[in-house]
């Protein structure tokens, strides 16, 4: 009989931790919220409360979801079936947190982590090998109750009992989809969608500087291409760049030598600078993207122009046809075109080469994008859209080594990475796409 989550302990009651506690309690689970001190916790309690559809669901959560301190009550853990560690991104709190929870969790029982980033090898480094048994990373989407990825990465030890248990309970009770990742830095969503935005800010420099506006990028970096339609600049704006100035730091660190992401870890200057007098985006009042308000109280869009280097009105992008789909617009010679394949092409060239570094499969790496970045279609269903064939051409005509998966599909005479319900693997094998 496999293991069985009904009860949570959770530790870390931000943004993270404090919706996990909602979603298990709406799911009906008896859940333990911990914080550093009685005010912390209070105030992660209204958190989770402040997520509730109805009266009555505010009511569940209220009744399903203790709280308590770190200091006074971690001993609780014993009573959960699950111990999630939801703390902040810092590797040597986290294992100071684990030193803790190890003596104090019951012997079985399931361990996750909630790091978006941070490889569990890492985390677990020393730690017994009871832990190492029992943990794995669970990376939950924010918001949590809105975004339906939950990244799902064992450790070399991890028993498989626990990914079943844990791939189930998010299934079934939290309704997640879950997507099975690799320990790696960053994992797959956030490991390929932070390299096309890191990416985006250095390869549009010189195409702004030859006239394309943000405006217009962030247009060609949305509908036409099945992006959000906050584009590059927009989406960044929406996270802020203090968070993506993490990221890079984190992926400067921990990338393997030779990755190509190195090479855009860093800031350009203009960015640097804008982090640097807090011009972050959207929490800042205003990072590429601002709202004025005029005297008269209209209020009007304003954009950062990174040429100019100052604060202009807002234009509309009025885009061609053939720039309005992503079949022509990618294959087009004009600037339009040559951004969208340098910075989206990059990025779909750049997933198709991390499997299985990141994913056993590209089933996973799609659904990774789809569920946790809002792509209307993952890197390699795109590249189906798009004609693998027209690409290999044109990387063949540039002279460039065809990224691993792409040289799967020629090595296999395929027209396409999915046919009649079945995807191609790494092998060159055909198997039957699992149900999401």
């Amino acid at each position: 009989m496999g293991l069985a989550i009904k009860s949570i302990a959770i530790i870390g009651g931000g943004t993270m931790g404090s919706g996990i506690a909602a979603l298990a309690a709406v799911a009906g689970c008896s859940v333990l919220l911990l914080e550093t001190d009685r005010d912390a916790a209070e105030h992660a309690l209204k958190r989770a409360l402040a997520t509730a559809e109805s009266p009555q669901e505010q009511a569940q959560l209220q009744s399903h979801i203790s709280i308590g301190t770190i200091d006074s009550d971690i001993a609780r853990i014993a009573d959960a079936d699950w111990v999630c560690e939801a703390i902040v991104e810092d590797l040597a709190a986290k294992r100071a947190l684990f030193s803790k929870i190890e003596p104090l969790r019951r012997p079985g029982s399931v361990v996750s982590t909630n790091t978006s980033g941070i490889r569990l090898s890492d985390i677990t480094s020393g730690s017994p090998d009871s832990l190492r048994r029992d943990i794995a990373v669970t990376h939950f989407f924010n918001p949590v109750r809105v975004m339906r990825l939950m990244e799902l990465a064992p450790g070399a030890q991890t028993r498989p009992e626990v990914i079943a248990a844990l791939a189930d309970f998010a299934r079934t009770q939290l309704g997640k989809g879950v997507v099975h990742v690799k320990d790696t830095v960053n994992f797959v969503g956030n490991r390929i969608g932070c390299f096309w935005m890191l990416s985006g800010l250095h390869k549009a420099k010189p195409f702004l500087a030859q006239g394309l506006t943000q405006e217009t990028i962030d247009s060609l970096m949305g509908a036409p291409v099945g992006l959000p339609s906050t584009g590059l600049y927009g989406l960044i704006d929406l996270i802020g760049l203090d968070v993506m100035d993490f990221v890079g730091k984190n992926l400067a660190a921990n990338l393997p030598p030779g990755d190509i992401g190195l090479a855009y870890a860093e800031f350009p200057p203009v960015e640097a600078a804008m982090l640097a007098r807090g011009q972050l985006g959207r929490k800042s009042g205003g990072g590429f993207y601002r709202i004025r308000k005029l005297d008269d109280g209209v209020k009007i869009k304003e954009v950062f122009d990174l040429v100019d280097g100052d604060w202009r009105p807002a234009r509309p992008a009025a885009l061609s046809e053939r720039q309005s789909d992503a079949r022509t617009l990618l294959f087009e010679t004009d600037a339009a075109g040559e951004l969208t394949w340098d910075l989206l092409g990059g990025a779909l060239f750049y997933a198709a080469d991390l499997i299985p570094e990141i994913a056993d499969d590209i089933v996973n790496v799609d659904r990774a994008m789809r569920w946790g970045f809002a792509w209307r279609r993952g890197p390699l269903e795109l590249m189906d859209q798009l004609g693998p064939a027209r690409i290999i051409a044109r990387l063949d005509q540039e002279k460039r080594r065809l990224p691993r998966m792409l040289a799967v599909l020629r090595e296999a005479r395929a027209d396409t990475f999915y046919r009649n319900g079945e995807f191609l693997g790494v092998d060159g094998d055909w198997r039957p796409i699992p149900p999401e």
